[in-house]
């Protein structure tokens, strides 16, 4: 069988992609369609939306083209096929596709369209250099096999199948590369944006945590090369794995630049993003749930088990921080107060289980609304303290650990590409242990009821307390302890007086309070965003005292009553002990 080509060319001005698609032994009536979704971002996004004048020849002449559906088509006639279509691209995310004169990137979920019965068929792909007076500079990296490029990357590419085909992302630019060697695997990060890094750092320190975590499944898989394909921008932050490369986006000022010392927070940040998507490798891309790889990409995949994949690799990117040696034990313990108190300031966790906010990602986790803090609960932040929970209860009362587990499930389903069962990790995590975890998952997972965290981490000489928080910034963990002293239960958008979310039972709902209303003046004065919270310290505890806000176009008042500051703040230190608990905890956290 033939292979089927695409010649991609760019037009940055336009922000258009044009694709050519060339399929020599086409069958009667033969059906072309994209995804619907993209493999690791749980929502429908309707990649077909952004492609534009598509037309089709059969054997040199014009052919009809049928509609299906709103993803695809049938063309009528059978032999030598082409189409011609373009594609806009101007989503500056990881998912979709993006191209100007400064840069161009794509996921080939966005452009290329699949033709049915050819899914296992050979995949050619040809990107074509362009205007250099446009374009000055550009380069193209990507972790697909090269046939015939040139010195910049562009040329031609060909990936085993469709799904090869769109799990390896596209990135074009006058882009800084650093290389840098993971057990003889050579990994390169790229860096699409300006910035001055220090690349020595940056190389040095994404080697030791990628060691760690190939050291965790024993060297395995055995990979040509791995890219970290970044956007540097102001403020952004995010990432999307694949087989063989990771699409990223960060902060500039989250890069390291030379002479800077010390593990500044947007760099810890940087680095937890790195390890998140560079342990997908496996959990995900390899060790996938039956319920997603089943799926066509046409429609929804639903899974439980979400939790486990997200989750799981949530708690580990940051503990492979440490295990690299870039955190210490109480900037770790720093981490995991974050994430549990980002959960205790989400009422949500009362409402909505762990396996209900697995299987609704679809429709609620990237879909937010000014309720969400009520209703839901985030699979990456609870997951990552369930898939906490069960480590510690595995060291606590077995001989074995989540690594083992891990490691289980790469060899019975990740090496071979074997997708796993719903419940799958519940399944092995009892047996490896020897435990009856079934009452422990089911209020874990299938219940609202609270983490055991406190007992749990006390077992392993770690002192859990909660705090009332300081103010808007503090996120939990150490530093300074002194609270706030009145509290609303509402929180303003970015940067105005606007209400972006009020949570249940706060003074804030008592009064009348709701999401997109406008703050005007607290007890006679002008509120900004940046004075907020100084005026409601100032108000003595329990002091009714008067609203102004718009309602709409309405300005109306209200009485509020702000109250002591909840303890949600979660305080994770190392306590003073010996025996047993010293021991779970040096071998826990070294």
């Amino acid at each position: 069988m033939s292979p089927v080509r695409y010649a991609v060319s760019l037009d940055p001005l336009s922000h258009l992609y044009t694709v050519r698609c060339e399929l020599a032994d086409a069958a009667e009536g033969q059906v072309f369609s994209l995804p619907s979704w993209i493999r690791g971002s749980y929502l429908v996004r309707d990649f077909a939306k952004h492609v534009l004048r598509l037309t089709a020849t059969v054997n040199g002449a014009p052919a009809a083209i049928q509609r299906i559906d709103k993803r695809s088509f049938r063309v009528t006639g059978h032999g030598a096929i082409t189409l011609d279509y373009q594609v806009h691209a101007y989503d500056s995310s990881v998912r979709k596709a993006w191209l100007d004169t400064h840069r161009g990137f794509f996921n080939g979920s966005s452009l290329f369209y699949c033709p049915q019965g050819h899914e296992q068929s050979a995949f050619e792909i040809t990107v074509a250099k362009p205007d250099a007076a446009l374009c000055p500079g550009w380069k193209l990296a990507t972790a697909m096999s090269e046939v015939a490029i040139d010195d910049t990357g562009f040329g031609t590419y060909l990936a085993a199948g469709y799904e090869e085909l769109i799990d390896h992302p596209v990135e074009m630019a006058d882009f800084q590369r650093i290389e840098f060697d993971v057990d003889g695997v050579p990994h390169s990060l790229i860096l699409s944006g300006r910035c001055e890094p220090d690349a020595v750092r940056l190389a040095a320190d994404l080697r030791r945590v990628c060691h760690v975590q190939r050291e965790l499944f024993g060297q395995e898989p055995k990979l040509r090369r791995y890219l970290f394909l970044t956007q540097v921008t102001a403020n952004g932050y995010g990432g999307l794995e694949h087989r063989a490369s990771t699409a990223l986006v960060c902060a500039r000022d989250a890069l390291p630049r030379p002479g800077q010392t010390g593990l500044r927070k947007g760099y810890r940040g940087f680095l937890g993003l790195v390890s998140h998507e560079y342990f997908h490798l496996w959990n995900v891309k390899r060790i996938t749930p039956q319920r997603f790889a089943e799926s066509r990409l046409a429609a929804e995949g639903y899974s439980q088990d979400l939790w486990a994949y997200e989750g799981i690799t949530s708690y580990y990117d940051d503990y492979m921080l440490l295990r690299a040696g870039l955190l210490d034990a109480p900037a770790y313990l720093d981490l995991l107060a974050e994430t549990a108190t980002r959960l205790q300031r989400t009422p949500g966790r009362l409402v909505q289980t762990l396996a209900d906010s697995s299987f609704e990602a679809w429709i609620k986790y990237y879909q937010p609304d000014e309720n969400t803090p009520n209703a839901n609960v985030n699979y990456y932040v609870k997951g990552a303290l369930v898939a906490l929970c069960l480590d510690l209860t595995l060291r606590l009362k077995s001989s074995t650990t989540l690594d083992e587990v891990m490691r289980t499930l790469w060899a019975r389903y990740g090496r071979d590409d074997k997708p796993v069962p719903e419940s799958g990790l519940e399944h092995i995590a009892a047996e490896l242990s020897g435990l009856d975890l079934r009452p422990l998952f089911d209020s874990m997972l299938r219940s609202t009821a609270e983490l055991p965290l406190a007992e749990l981490l006390a077992e392993f000489g770690i002192k859990a307390v909660l705090r009332a928080a300081s103010g808007p910034t503090d996120e939990g963990g150490r530093g300074e302890a002194k609270p706030a002293t009145a509290w609303a239960g509402l929180q303003l958008r970015g940067a105005d007086t606007g209400i972006s979310h009020v949570l249940n039972g706060s003074p804030a709902e008592r009064a009348g309070l709701a999401a997109g209303d406008v703050l005007v003046a607290l007890d006679g004065l002008r509120v900004t965003n940046a004075n907020w919270n100084k005026l409601l310290d100032h108000l003595p505890m329990g002091w009714e005292t008067t609203v102004h806000y718009f309602h709409g176009d309405e300005l109306l008042q209200t009485s509020l009553t702000p109250v002591a500051p909840p303890l949600d703040t979660w305080v994770l230190t190392l306590a003073e002990v010996e025996g047993e608990n010293l021991e779970r905890r040096r071998k826990w956290l070294g």
